[in-house]
């Protein structure tokens, strides 16, 4: 718990700095291409802006507009419990950092190359290309946090310190576990982040592509790679074991309790395995994210086992065992 509660502030606090340095920046990195005042404002009669800041202050605002909401929403967090998994700084902080990104972009792209604000006109899509972009964020928020929530409602968790279960009749038991890499995640959306601004510059027209393509496909790849990697979650029930990766659960691999030969609790470091992530090694294949004890199964017909880092691995071995017996005396 501790690990995850490290990894939300962890992501928060990237969050928010990283997109803070991209609203900052990029006026000041296009300010060559940029008149000295920057139309900031359009009405609704036409396309002619009716607004204006100077450079400094159109980099500033936005900056201090996001940091001061922010921080409304951040301070909350970093004060909650290790029990506490509250979905609103998610579900708010991702499509507000896409608007405010998208806003300055399209700002700046209306008064690239022009030697008056007055001549700026604002591309009509951009308008309907942010909102689009919000919602899709804040969809994939939603998503994130609710892929995260643990035992469902109507199952039966198995008794404190016991370890082997006898399953009563009639009752559905159910093991969950969850790990997380903190290191992976700060690395999964500091890559991100470089990506995002490879990817306005180049929507935005702020510099030549040359190059900047290649730095956006391999950063939004190895992003990917990282975030997908950085968790894990390990879950027993009658349909066997599963275990899925990333915040969105995807990709996964599940085994029936036929299909298991035997599972145990094992410890085991990753210099035992190769490193960290997704490992094979003589031990077979390992998910590593920290050091200590691993569920161990071996699927059945293999000579190798399947070994995945997560807290509690003995409760999840013994409530595996007892479905897999319970499915031969069945």
């Amino acid at each position: 718990m501790r690990d995850t509660t490290a990894a939300r502030r962890t992501t928060a606090a990237v969050w928010t700095g990283g997109v803070t340095a991209v609203l900052a920046g990029m006026p000041l990195l296009a300010r060559d291409r940029l008149p000295d005042r920057l139309a900031t404002h359009w009405g609704l009669s036409g396309e002619a802006p009716d607004g204006s800041m100077p450079l400094w202050a159109a980099s500033l605002v936005p900056a201090l507009i996001w940091l001061v909401t922010a921080a409304a929403v951040t301070v909350p967090l970093m004060r909650a419990g290790p029990a506490a998994r509250p979905w609103w700084p998610t579900v708010t902080l991702l499509p507000m950092g896409v608007v405010l990104t998208g806003a300055q972009a399209a700002v700046l792209r209306a008064n690239l190359d022009r030697a008056d604000w007055h001549e700026a006109r604002q591309p009509a899509g951009w308008v309907v290309a942010i909102l689009v972009a919000a919602v899709l964020a804040a969809v994939a928020g939603w998503l994130l946090v609710t892929r995260r929530r643990g035992v469902p409602d109507d199952a039966t968790t198995a008794d404190e310190g016991a370890p082997a279960l006898d399953i009563p009749k009639g009752r559905r038991l159910v093991w969950f576990s969850r790990t997380a890499n903190p290191w992976l995640q700060l690395l999964a959306a500091a890559i991100g982040l470089v990506a995002v601004g490879a990817l306005v510059a180049l929507v935005g027209g702020l510099a030549e592509p040359g190059g900047l393509w290649a730095l956006f496909a391999g950063c939004a790849a190895g992003s990917l790679a990282c975030a997908v990697f950085s968790s894990v979650q390990a879950r027993v029930s009658e349909r066997g074991l599963e275990v899925s990766f990333g915040p969105l659960g995807w990709p996964g691999r599940r085994w029936a309790p036929g299909d298991i030969d035997t599972a145990r609790m094992e410890v085991r470091q990753p210099s035992q395995v190769g490193g960290w992530g997704y490992r094979l090694s003589g031990l077979g294949t390992t998910v590593m994210l920290r050091a200590g004890e691993c569920l161990v199964v071996r699927p059945r017909g293999r000579r190798s086992d399947f070994a995945v880092s997560v807290d509690d691995a003995e409760r999840g071995a013994a409530l595996l065992n007892a479905l897999r017996t319970k499915r031969v005396r069945d």
